[in-house]
């Protein structure tokens, strides 16, 4: 925790994850046994992968911003000593 408090916010990117695939029985049997919890496991795949999008779209950008804000220090520090 304290190693947190140290590290400036911006610098710490989020982790996004990947959710797992619902699993889909070989056996239409058990499909038709089980077809209301398939169902959800669909349902909560399907949100939980937009929110994933969402994620992964947050992190882009703020990936680039920090790329772009690394170039102009970069090129500040290259002026600075004279590259």
């Amino acid at each position: 925790m304290a190693l947190l408090i140290c590290v400036p916010g911006p610098v710490l990117a989020e982790s996004c994850f990947a959710p797992s695939r619902p699993f889909l029985p070989s056996d239409s049997q058990a499909a038709r046994d089980y077809a209301d919890i398939i169902r959800g496991d669909f349902e909560d795949y399907i949100q939980d992968i937009q929110s994933y999008f969402r994620c992964l779209d947050s992190e882009r950008a703020r990936a680039f911003e920090e790329a772009r804000e690394v170039s102009e220090e970069y090129g500040r520090f290259l002026q600075s000593v004279g590259d």
